[in-house]
């Protein structure tokens, strides 16, 4: 077991408070209605500061954030991944550091995943003093999931699911919650919600993909089968959704389709933490959002760019962010932009050697292998997805740059905001007509905007240029289909087409237009494949495609 990680909790915990339960606790904490999802490896402390950090601070409390999921019985027994993955008080004290701290990281809910207990309730004393409840992660569909029996593949075990939340429940100062998917059917679902609180959670939060909806297969989430639960579940009830959410607007749709209390997002999240912030209005924008022509617009990447490092700089480094001009606008001077931006062993004579594994560095400097250091990378990948579609010299940086190097990141960021003053002064230099002829992609027709199987609309709604953040459209399942992402085995091919062949012969003799009736083996396969795929993604207003 991890050194101080005793059934007992740290020996410097915090003085007890009454323990509420459901709704009445859901209210001690202000009522969020705005929530960082629990995601592996990526909602650490510097991502959550970063997503709070577009709200009003007077609203800064309005959002919850969970933790990343982090295994219960390695939590526990290795002090390494403790070290790694929760720093909630500073080395070698008891003062408030990072993870939970009251001051600056709040309301804050510590994930788990577990399928024994005991593992599960001695990880969660250790963090009790530090968070506002433990939450039970039951809707990981990973693969490392189902190999190590947790997440999502405890579905089939409901007492076992029942034992995690209620020895929580009843050996916790703080309440226990809990996050699932969909079952197959509404009646299956809702017995699964019913067990959960009756083990005690006072939180539920629903996923509305079933546990088979990922990659290609995502698809969209059922807010139908969410609303169905929220009104079959008591009243007090305090429910969470999540999925579909792409944009800021996509969240009070949400609230009024489904009747849930809070709104949870994880891959809107992750392409832009200002999600949950309300856009500012037209006129009042700071330098660091742009409103383009058509009144659109969006955080520039290179705002979110610098905040995220600053973040690094002043709570995890305990350093004064360097010092930086004003985010360029059109009208300021351009000198800045024929400064050369030399990367960390690019200078002449600066010989670095090769890259060194993860594990090497390591060993070299344990403190390098914290979750806000290692998340760092995919966090900007991800950020910067359409941005270094376009200016692969930036990804080239980013992919060379060193686990812990902030030098490295300075100077990847000096580039983005040198593109993005080149954009900028592009966009206005042409009337705008620039970003529409880096648009190589064909206008949608009106067909495919209006049709609920195309991730069209989503793409046109949420299209903006390449120097705003800006989600990641996935493709329903028919277009992966379409495209070859998805292919069957031999076995779902030769099931399928013995289903239809018996279908076929159960209709012979029977009068029929011969214009419906399928004649290709293989199309028909395809055709039964789709609409198995497409099962249960029936939302029928919603034309998001991810969340």
């Amino acid at each position: 077991m991890a050194s101080g990680a005793t059934v007992d909790g740290p020996a410097a915990a915090s003085a007890k408070k009454p323990k509420l339960h459901g709704r009445a606790f859901y209210e001690s904490l202000g009522s969020p209605k705005y929530i960082v999802a629990p995601m592996v490896d990526q909602s650490e402390f510097a991502w959550r500061m970063l997503s709070r950090s577009f709200l009003p601070e007077s609203q800064q409390s309005n959002l919850l954030a969970y933790s990343p999921m982090f295994h219960a019985r390695l939590f526990h027994e290795s002090q390494k991944y403790l070290d790694q993955h929760f720093q909630a008080t500073k080395p070698g004290s008891d003062a408030p550091f990072l993870d939970g701290n009251p001051a600056i990281d709040r309301p804050f809910f510590v994930q788990f995943c577990a399928n024994e207990p005991q593992h599960l309730l001695r990880a969660a004393k250790y963090v009790a003093p530090y968070c506002d409840a433990v939450d039970l992660n039951l809707g990981c569909p990973q693969g490392i999931a189902k190999k190590g029996h947790y997440g999502a593949f405890l579905q089939e075990d409901q007492d076992l699911v029942f034992r995690l939340i209620n020895i929580l429940h009843e050996n916790l100062d703080i309440p226990v919650t809990a996050k699932i998917r969909l079952l197959d059917t509404k009646e299956a679902s809702l017995k699964y919600a019913q067990n959960v609180l009756r083990a005690g959670a006072s939180i539920l939060t629903v996923h509305g993909r079933r546990r088979e909806q990922k990659g290609h297969l995502t698809g969209l989430a059922d807010w139908q089968m969410i609303r169905y639960l929220r009104d079959n579940l008591p009243a007090e009830t305090v429910l969470f959704a999540n999925g579909n959410i792409l944009r800021h607007e996509d969240i009070d749709k949400c609230l009024a389709a489904t009747g849930a209390d809070g709104v949870m997002s994880a891959e809107g999240n992750l392409s832009n933490p200002a999600i949950f912030a309300t856009p500012p209005a037209a006129g009042q924008e700071p330098r660091g959002y742009w409103r383009g022509r058509d009144g659109r617009g969006g955080w520039r990447v290179d705002e979110v760019f610098r905040r995220y490092l600053d973040i690094i700089h002043q709570h995890v480094l305990g350093a004064p962010p360097p010092q930086r001009r004003p985010l360029f606008v059109p009208g300021d001077d351009t000198a800045w932009m024929d400064e050369e931006i030399v990367l960390p062993g690019q200078a002449e004579g600066d010989d670095r050697g090769p890259k060194k594994r993860r594990s090497d560095v390591g060993k070299e400097n344990p403190a390098l292998m914290a979750a806000n250091f290692i998340g760092l990378q995919p966090h900007l990948f991800h950020l910067l997805r359409h941005f270094v579609s376009r200016h692969h010299d930036v990804r080239n940086a980013l992919a060379r740059a060193r686990l812990g190097e902030m030098d490295s990141y300075e100077a990847i960021c000096r580039m983005v905001e040198k593109k993005t003053a080149e954009g900028l002064l592009e966009y206005e230099k042409t009337g705008g007509k620039s970003v529409e002829a880096e648009d190589c992609a064909p206008a949608a027709t009106q067909e495919q905007l209006d049709d609920p199987e195309s991730s069209a609309r989503a793409i046109s709604d949420c299209r903006r240029p390449w120097w705003v953040v800006q989600p990641i459209i996935r493709p329903l399942p028919k277009e992966a289909m379409a495209k070859g992402a998805i292919s069957l085995s031999k076995k779902d091919r030769k099931r399928m087409a013995s289903e239809m062949e018996a279908g076929k012969e159960g209709e012979k003799g029977a009068k029929r237009n011969k214009d419906v009736v399928v004649a290709d083996a293989s199309a028909a396969v395809t055709a039964a494949v789709t609409a198995q795929l497409e099962k249960t993604t029936s939302y029928p207003s919603s034309g998001l495609v991810s969340g």
